[in-house]
């Protein structure tokens, strides 16, 4: 079973996508002209326009559950695994991918946004509406459906409770099942609430836990400043293969950075602008900019405080991938923590090595928040799906089913093997991109157009408002409604 789901995940995550994945981001920066960095500060400014309604949540509660959904088990578990994998350099290339992936992420939102709609009270959208609306190819928006139900509602939630389940038995010694269980009851409570509740939880957690554990890097980075340039410089060094102790693993290093800084910021992936388009804003430029910031906050300060805590610790290996398959081959090209497995363990030991007995009860509770935050982002992209796919019933039958499957994952997922779940969790994640990305590269005239709209209402002075029809667009009634 693993041979066959490892070969999978080969498959989905071959070279193509890695090149597809930059790729993008490269050319939609040029064609916004570099938005990311042209747009910086109007990015801030807007985290906290636009206001909740009944229908809608404000920029900020948005932003929020975006985070929710970047910020999760990849910050902590994903980052320390790019490393054991790719080596120092793998994180270089995360920060490549959140640099180009801003754009993307822009492009994805902007398009969530003018093709959103409103379904029992509530807006939604994302990858599926706007490639019906904005494509007009139903079987595309429904094919992206079934895959994003499948990998977010049974593929990834068994990624996060599994590396809740051994940040909490590492440092609490507390069996993976309970968790398990515990996560489920109280995700279950959240759930029912809707998407509100979702929204006003995750407002306060991901925030907080978020500052929290970047101060907690900073201060470690601190005790052991005067290591920091030579970290940095070994960082750069091995994603260019000019370190020899790490050149058998520099196409990993490529490799691993990007499937990584993927799966944690999910720029492209298609997950983020379900979250988007729930926004209530006055033009749909303005939560493009905000989710574009939202990659910097996840990759650029949460995977890099991991980064910088785990090298300037050493609390970490660096597989041989040459290891079984050449003669004398070691198992690892660097060793700091030979009977810990990649993932969680990593962290909580660079955290010990500062703060012992502390730093390990510290991440575990971290990566509870934040990958429960995310779970919750995952069950609210899955919901939306499911209504997208279910339109025509109007029974909450089918998203009864969604909760009960994925409470039975989160539950497997925690004692499951950690590569496993990771493998499975990749697949998830690759799928999804495959389709998102050829999506909104075939879709991107309006999102561009809507950003020169966005720039030209800014020059004369004005908040931007949105009248689709002044960029060409006809298939977005939501916004004629507003206008009326």
């Amino acid at each position: 079973m693993e041979e066959v789901i490892g070969m999978l995940n080969d498959l989905v995550w071959s070279d193509a996508l890695i090149v597809l994945c930059l790729g993008s981001g490269f050319y939609f920066s040029i064609r916004t002209r570099f938005l990311q960095v042209r747009h910086l500060r109007e990015m801030i400014r807007l985290l906290f326009d636009g206001e909740s309604s009944d229908s809608g949540v404000s920029s900020f509660q948005a932003l929020s559950m975006s985070l929710a959904g970047r910020v999760g088990t990849g910050n902590i578990a994903g980052v320390a695994t790019a490393i054991a994998f790719g080596g120092p350099g793998a994180l270089f290339w995360m920060w490549i991918v959140a640099f180009f992936g801003a754009s993307t992420a822009f492009i994805e939102a902007t398009l969530a946004q003018i093709y959103k709609e409103k379904d029992k009270g509530s807006l939604r959208g994302g990858p599926s509406f706007y490639i019906e609306k904005g494509l007009g190819v139903k079987w595309f928006a429904t094919a992206f459906a079934i895959v994003a139900v499948i990998a977010m509602g049974v593929l990834l939630p068994g990624v996060q409770a599994n590396s809740v389940a051994e940040g909490i038995d590492n440092a609490f010694q507390i069996d993976p099942l309970i968790t398990g269980v515990a996560l489920s009851a109280i995700f279950a409570a959240i759930v029912f609430g809707g998407v509100k509740r979702i929204a006003k939880f995750t407002e306060l957690i991901v925030p907080f836990m978020a500052i929290a554990y970047i101060i907690a890097a900073i201060a470690i980075v601190a005790i052991d400043f005067d290591r920091l340039p030579n970290i940095i410089a070994l960082i750069f060094r091995s994603a260019f293969n000019m370190e020899a102790g790490f050149g058998a693993v520099f196409g990993l290093a490529v490799q691993w950075g990007v499937k990584r800084g993927i799966y944690s910021n999910e720029a492209g992936q298609g997950s983020a602008p379900h979250i988007a388009a729930a926004a209530n804003v006055s033009h749909p430029t303005k939560q493009g900019l905000v989710q574009a910031f939202s990659v910097y906050i996840d990759t650029i300060l949460v995977c890099s405080a991991t980064g910088f805590m785990i090298l300037i610790t050493g609390t970490y290996n660096v597989q041989n991938p040459n290891f079984g398959n050449k003669e004398g081959a070691s198992e690892f090209l660097y060793s700091g923590l030979a009977s810990v497995t990649p993932g969680a363990g990593y962290t909580q030991s660079a955290m010990d090595t500062v703060f012992p007995g502390v730093g390990s009860y510290f991440v575990a509770i971290a990566l509870f928040f934040f990958a429960f935050t995310t779970i919750l982002a995952y069950y609210y992209i899955a919901e939306t799906n499911v209504s997208y796919l279910t339109r025509k019933f109007k029974t909450p039958m089918f998203n009864y089913a969604l909760r009960a499957v994925m409470i039975a994952v989160m539950i497997y997922g925690s004692i499951n093997t950690a590569k496993l779940a990771w493998t499975i969790g990749d697949i998830g994640v690759g799928l999804m991109a495959w389709f998102n990305i050829i999506a909104i590269l075939l879709l991107q005239k309006p999102a561009l157009a809507a950003l020169r709209d966005y720039e030209k209402q800014k020059k004369e002075g004005k908040d931007p408002v949105f009248n689709p029809k002044d960029i060409g667009v006809d298939n977005a009634e939501i916004w004629n409604e507003e206008k009326k």
